[in-house]
């Protein structure tokens, strides 16, 4: 089984963690691991230890390798002098360039399983946007929100602050389109901060999400499964800081995650219920988190996001809500592995070709 990890996105560190955590795990249920690095710049690595070239940036014992777009009977990275022969890919990346549908399409040329969401719902996951207008569209809550280009904000940024401040006002949260980890996410209590926030997204992505704030309770919940996918016990999420940016989710130590959450067992069902609703909706596959807001002042549940391929990492709550659930993490990666095979053979029986008649 191939693990990639790595990428070009700002959410490299965190992929390399994720990525770790996963190949222990499936050494542990008996899987024989091929480790793929894939370098900021894009470069594929294989042999020696591409976890640790990654880490340290030496990449003196690692061959470059080349995934070819062809359909084959064997599932092969080209390399130099020998080829790895692949059963399962488990594309452990986060955020652009590995969880959007970009490399989902290269799997999908080269007739690979892989694990996780397709191109459709990994675009449409990765798309705050989009995935908010889907969600609302279907009668499923959402906080209010104001989609803003970034060439607008650069062309009249005068115009785009009035027209957030007409729209609900202080605070707000802004944040890329595109990406996960909460990076680029700021609060903005005033004009100033708000510009700032604006200015910062605008770093990451060309489309910017901007939410009104909510006083709420951050819940999560885990998805695994393809057609009939269950949902986890419900956890919350502590932040150590206001909110939980990427230095509550990664580098401080404040941040507590309760599982199973503190809430009334309705909510944890209607928790269940929309997850997977909300999984459905954008056509994922295999695994996903569904995030929610829960108003402390009208118990209301809002979506949040879904992350399609969510941490892995050592403190990551898609493991936690699962083990909490009775699924060890051993398990679930080998499930997870399953779920990409039942998937892809499904796939196979598609037609792709017709006689003239």
């Amino acid at each position: 089984m191939g693990v990639l990890f790595g990428g070009r996105s700002s959410e490299h560190e965190v992929s390399l963690q994720s990525a770790r955590a996963v190949m222990d795990a499936l050494g542990q249920a008996g899987h024989e691991v091929i480790p793929i690095g894939i370098s900021r710049t894009g470069r594929f690595l294989v042999g020696g230890d591409p976890l640790r070239a990654l880490s340290s940036g030496d990449f003196t014992g690692e061959q470059s390798a080349t995934m070819l777009p062809e359909p084959g009977g064997e599932h092969r990275l080209q390399t130099t002098p020998s080829a790895a022969s692949l059963d399962v890919l488990f594309p452990v990346l986060h955020g652009t360039f590995g969880e959007d549908g970009t490399v989902q399409g290269l799997f999908e040329l080269a007739a690979v399983p892989y694990a996780g969401a397709g191109v459709l719902a990994s675009a449409l996951g990765m798309d705050k946007v989009v995935q908010k207008t889907l969600w609302r569209g279907m009668g499923l809550p959402v906080v209010d929100y104001l989609s803003v280009p970034r060439r607008e904000v650069e062309r009249d940024v005068d115009g785009v602050l009035d027209r957030i401040e007409d729209a609900f006002g202080y605070p707000c949260f802004t944040k890329p389109a595109n990406l996960g980890s909460s990076v680029g996410v700021r609060k903005a209590r005033d004009r100033a901060q708000l510009r700032a926030g604006l200015e910062d997204a605008a770093r990451y992505d060309a489309k910017l999400l901007v939410e009104r704030a909510v006083d709420a309770r951050e819940l999560e919940c885990g998805i695994l499964g393809n057609d009939e996918p269950i949902a986890s016990v419900v956890g919350e999420i502590v932040p150590g800081a206001d909110f939980y940016d990427y230095r509550a989710k990664y580098l401080d130590t404040g941040s507590q995650a309760l599982i199973p959450a503190e809430i009334p067992p309705l909510v944890a069902d209607e928790v269940r219920r929309m997850a997977v609703a909300a999984f459905k909706a954008v056509d994922a596959a295999g695994l996903a988190r569904v995030d929610f807001f829960f108003d402390r002042a009208s118990d209301r549940l809002y979506l949040n996001e879904i992350n399609t391929m969510p941490g892995f990492t050592a403190i990551s709550m898609y493991p936690k809500l699962w083990a909490a659930s009775g699924i060890s993490f051993p398990e679930l990666v080998t499930r997870i592995a399953e779920l990409a095979l039942e998937r892809f053979q499904d796939r196979s029986r598609n037609q792709t070709s017709r006689a003239l008649e």
